[in-house]
């Protein structure tokens, strides 16, 4: 197998265990929320009820990515054009694309939200549509999101044609403003404490996106380039450190202020007994764990990559990538947990 071979294998492989882990983290989550039918109340069908999550999660990758090659070229510089131009060259397609996927589900998700919104109504119509969006705050953001997306969309034609004249900071920075209006609207939208949470879910959201599309680009399109590997990585691991940083704090201040907020229970009560404590136990367990894998980059692999040597980064950072993925899918499911 030649090096260009093994190399589109590693990166197949690579996305593949994200949207495996994903999927497999919001089934996991759909089955630990389960609760049986209420006796006289319209039932949403399961097949939306399960669809839902598993297209947000894929909107929610779709974001990663777009935001993941718009924050490499950061990472890489502009000042060697001629080392970084072919590697960037074939991440402009990818991110146009990731971008189109991203416009796309959110416009699906507002169309599954809508029909679980009205369970009675067997076909969901514009007019019905129109009334979600106007009556729940979930709707008018996704329009917002949707909106976003096609505007990057057209950043990504217009880096396509132009290259790196279209500023990369401007792309990321849409990308995560695009961010902004889901997490409000599930539980960070309670009243209570809420300019803390808001505030708190907006950070946790950009944080964990930026960390986990930024390694995850540099993993499909830098592992095999030891010159530029060597000049990006250690720059990404001070961003990664200070996401992790923000992505653990303000997880655990979201799950344990919405606990605290049931009278009903205490906090050790909560987190064991019911599904939104068991799912905020399990992403605490994938954080501690994309921890450590990560700490093995930055302590044991890093000094080697900074030397030009050759490693094991794409199975460690696959494996860091993997556990992520498992995490966004708990946290789709997380946000339409019942917390008691």
């Amino acid at each position: 197998m030649t090096l260009s071979e093994t190399t589109s294998r590693v990166r197949l492989q690579a996305m593949a265990a994200v949207v495996a882990a994903a999927l497999a983290g919001v089934l996991i989550g759909v089955a630990l929320t389960a609760t049986a039918p209420v006796p006289g109340v319209a039932e949403v069908s399961e097949v939306v009820s399960v669809a839902i999550p598993i297209v947000r999660v894929l909107l929610d990758l779709a974001a990663v990515t777009t935001i993941g090659l718009a924050l490499l070229s950061v990472l890489v510089g502009y000042d060697r054009p001629k080392l970084t131009e072919p590697i960037l060259r074939r991440a402009r397609p990818v991110a146009l694309a990731a971008s189109l996927v991203w416009a796309t589900t959110a416009l699906v998700t507002l169309v599954l939200q809508t029909a679980e919104y009205r369970p009675q109504v067997a076909t969901v119509s514009f007019a019905d549509i129109g009334a979600y969006v106007v009556a729940v705050g979930a709707g008018k953001a996704l329009l917002v999101v949707a909106a976003l997306a096609l505007v990057q969309v057209g950043l990504g034609v217009l880096t396509l044609r132009h290259g790196e004249k279209v500023p990369a900071e401007v792309r990321v920075g849409l990308g995560l403003f695009a961010l902004l209006p889901l997490p409000v609207t599930g539980h960070a939208a309670n009243w209570n404490y809420h300019d803390y949470t808001m505030i708190s879910m907006e950070l946790h959201v950009m944080a964990a996106v930026a960390w986990t599309g930024g390694l995850g680009a540099m993993v499909v399109l830098l592992a095999a380039n030891r010159t530029l590997l060597a000049h990006a990585l250690p720059r990404f691991s001070k961003l990664a450190t200070v996401c992790l940083a923000l992505t653990v704090v303000t997880g655990l201040f979201n799950g344990v202020v919405e606990i605290l907020l049931n009278p009903t229970m205490n906090l050790v009560t909560a987190l064991l007994t019911t599904p939104y404590g068991r799912l905020v136990l399990l992403k605490a367990l994938c954080a501690a764990g994309i921890g450590a894998l990560g700490g093995v980059v930055r302590w044991k692999l890093m000094p080697r990559i900074a030397r030009h040597e050759r490693t094991a980064l794409a199975t460690w950072a696959t494996l860091e990538l993997t556990v992520m993925g498992l995490a966004f899918g708990f946290a789709v499911v997380l946000t339409r947990a019942p917390v008691s």
